[in-house]
């Protein structure tokens, strides 16, 4: 197994010290964002690592080296691949997404989950040339009420994401996993440009009780922009708690 692993951010960052831990001779090559502490732990554990500058920079750099690879898995790693990076792992890329595919393709996951009403997750899934439609490698459903917020269901998708590579990571290492193609026609997919339209509240305007929790829960997420709605001259956020009252 030569595995090609781009990673990001504190999950990727999680997923890395738990390859390096268990599975160092499996990675043939890292690459990250910035000399970051996923850059650090590849220095210290001797393993070859990139930092990330374009698509075509990455594949020039493993031909320029003499690298193959037999996968490839992005780590929460937040850019498009083109090719021929794409198609430098003979088995493909695996990419970690935060939702239960084919529903939350796209942005904020973790918003729209709430406000489409629809199943929460996390997925592996291949990687093809659209956005996040590649089949389904394997994915776990995670449960959610009307106490969870954008903010802990992103919480819970961090977690379960380190989970759902270490349960599948068995199953990858022999390169022969089956898949299962995505229902597009059936999920969700949103743009990034949607979720501030989607999170300002009209005064004079109607809204079923149940869809107005949830657009305020859903941009409930501390540390970040909440829903907001305007009076005259001044603009207003707002957030919501809901707790399930003991009997």
């Amino acid at each position: 197994m030569r595995l090609l692993l781009l990673a990001d951010a504190h999950v990727g960052c999680d997923i890395v010290r738990w390859l390096i831990a268990n599975h160092r001779k499996d990675i043939a090559l890292i690459v990250t964002m910035s000399d970051n502490e996923i850059a650090a732990m590849a220095r210290d554990a001797d393993v070859r690592s990139l930092i990330f500058q374009s698509s075509a920079q990455v594949a020039d750099f493993a031909t320029s080296e003499g690298l193959a690879f037999d996968l490839g898995l992005m780590a929460w790693w937040p850019k498009i691949i083109r090719p021929p990076l794409l198609s430098l792992p003979r088995r493909g890329f695996i990419n970690t997404h935060p939702s239960l595919l084919p529903y939350g393709r796209g942005k904020h996951y973790n918003f729209w989950s709430i406000v489409d009403r629809v199943p929460f997750g996390v997925s592996l899934h291949m990687v093809d040339q659209g956005v996040d439609s590649g089949d389904i490698v394997a994915q776990v459903e995670l449960p959610s009420d009307w106490e969870d917020t954008g903010g802990s269901l992103y919480r819970k998708a961090t977690e379960a994401m380190l989970e759902l590579v270490q349960k599948t990571y068995p199953r990858l290492v022999g390169l022969d996993f089956e898949t299962r193609p995505q229902n597009l026609e059936a999920g969700t997919f949103h743009r990034a440009s949607e979720l501030e339209p989607a999170s300002v509240i009209d005064l004079d305007k109607a809204y079923a009780a149940r869809d107005l929790l949830n657009m305020l829960r859903a941009r409930t997420f501390p540390a970040h922009p909440a829903c907001i709605f305007s009076d005259g001259d001044d603009v207003y956020e707002v957030r919501v708690e809901i707790k399930r009252k003991m009997r």
